[in-house]
């Protein structure tokens, strides 16, 4: 099939790459020149894993382009996949101005039945809106061309898109067009091959499903924080508690990892714009404001824990005169994202407590250093910002961190003290090591965590 994806951002490049993978002719769009430049030469402008060797092979056997001209893209293929950017406004709802940009664009210059698939996250009731931008444009140009909007959400986790597109855990199609429903069928099905995951439904059911299914997970990241917390204070451990409830079929283990609160580009935007979307209909969605509340305190919960065992009461700060090497800025391992990730938050908290921070991260550097510039420390050793340091702080679980030299940590910090925000290490271990441990949610063997 011929298909054009406008938004050669994460989602846009990801779809792109994978659908020319299963021999379709695909075409990646924006307007941005530079990004285009760079992907005809080779340079992805994220890193995700896989993504870049499939991106060139693609390029190299003829199924994959990159270009600026939306006309172009528009006139050559059937199917027009909308993944561009829905940025959270002032009040938390998705702005949909680059989407229905787009779908102005397509109205534009249209020349024959084209099916509009609106990959993008968007609120309920945007395929609505993205019809009637199409269908005002072909007003203006007294055409009476047929088209057909889409909802077709991604599930795609950052780290392993690329595993996640090609065998997916599902693949929600919303149309209310037998033959659109057909066309989408045929063009899923090489991604079915194993087990037919597809799901037809309506529109509005289609784009609720997405907001939905981020919705829960992030709730189920900001229970499982909240119960570590409890557990520090009740002298329970929230490792042996996430293994009881996990074992329960009906609740599993995803998701059930205490952490120092969620981040990315996906759970904090979504949570925001279906809280929106629920005081637009007049319903106070109470739970997601507590989960939303619930996570942004997560965030405070590692640097309170570096207070406490190190802050004193000097004047400039409690941690002045105090160096903390962090592990980890990226929101989860396999990306470089910083969008919303809990690193921002901890380190502006350490840097106004007085310290001097110290970062290290296998991806992200680059992205750290736009955020925070030079003031603080950055390292592609992980090792070296640990030398003559007060603490180590883990805050992102990358598997370079789970099983370091605990030796030469002690070795290189000034005292043997983690803080570590993703529970890697066994707390045996680190008696044994005579290393002060501060985990979440579990005794640790370095100070009371109860109040």
């Amino acid at each position: 099939m011929k298909i054009s994806v406008f938004g050669a951002g994460y989602v846009g490049l990801v779809a792109a790459a994978c659908f020319a993978e299963s021999g379709n002719s695909v075409i990646a769009v924006d307007v941005d020149q530079k990004k285009i430049e760079g992907l005809k030469n080779g340079i992805i402008p994220i890193y995700e894993p896989g993504l870049k060797e499939l991106i060139l092979r693609n390029q190299a056997e003829g199924r994959l382009s990159f270009t600026t001209d939306m006309v172009e893209a528009v006139e050559q293929s059937l199917i027009q996949f909308i993944a561009v950017g829905t940025p959270p406004g002032e009040d938390g709802s998705a702005d949909l101005q680059y989407v229905l940009s787009v779908g102005r664009t397509i109205g534009r210059h249209m020349n024959g039945f084209k099916i509009i698939v609106d990959k993008s996250t968007v609120p309920v009731g945007t395929a609505d809106k993205v019809r009637l931008a199409v269908q005002e444009e072909l007003e203006k140009r007294a055409s009476h061309l047929e088209f057909d909007v889409v909802s077709n959400p991604e599930f795609l986790k950052e780290g392993a898109a690329i595993d996640d597109f090609m065998q997916p855990d599902r693949v929600v199609i919303g149309t209310d067009n037998v033959r659109t429903a057909e066309i989408m069928k045929e063009l899923y099905d090489p991604f079915m091959r194993k087990q037919n995951r597809l799901i037809i439904m309506d529109i509005r059911s289609a784009e609720m499903t997405k907001y939905a299914a981020n919705a829960m997970l992030a709730t189920r990241i900001s229970f499982m924080n909240q119960i570590a917390n409890l557990c520090e204070r009740m002298g329970a451990d929230v490792a042996a508690v996430r293994e009881g409830i996990g074992s329960d079929s009906r609740i599993g283990y995803d998701f059930l990892f205490p952490g120092p609160g969620y981040g990315g580009s996906c759970f904090p935007k979504d949570v925001k714009a279906l809280i929106r979307t629920a005081e637009e209909c007049n319903y106070d969605f109470l739970l997601l404001k507590a989960v939303e509340e619930a996570n942004e305190r997560q965030k405070e919960v590692l640097a309170d824990k570096l207070i406490k065992a190190l802050g004193s009461g000097d004047k400039e700060g409690p941690l002045a005169g105090r160096t903390i090497a962090c592990w980890g800025l990226s929101f989860k391992p396999r990306t470089d994202d910083m969008r919303e990730a809990p690193s921002l938050t901890i380190i502006e908290r350490l840097l106004a407590a007085g310290a001097v921070v110290r970062a290290h991260d296998p991806e992200a550097l680059t992205e750290a250093k736009k955020l925070f510039g030079d003031r603080i420390e950055y390292s592609s050793n992980q090792y070296d910002i640990l030398n003559n340091a007060d603490a180590l702080t883990v805050i992102t679980d990358w598997h370079e961190y789970r099983n370091p030299d605990f030796e030469r940590i002690k070795g290189l910090l000034k005292q043997p003290l983690i803080v570590d925000g993703r529970n890697l290490y066994k707390l045996d271990r680190m008696q044994e090591m005579e290393i002060r441990y501060i985990p979440l949610g579990r005794a640790g063997n370095g100070i009371s965590e109860t109040n």
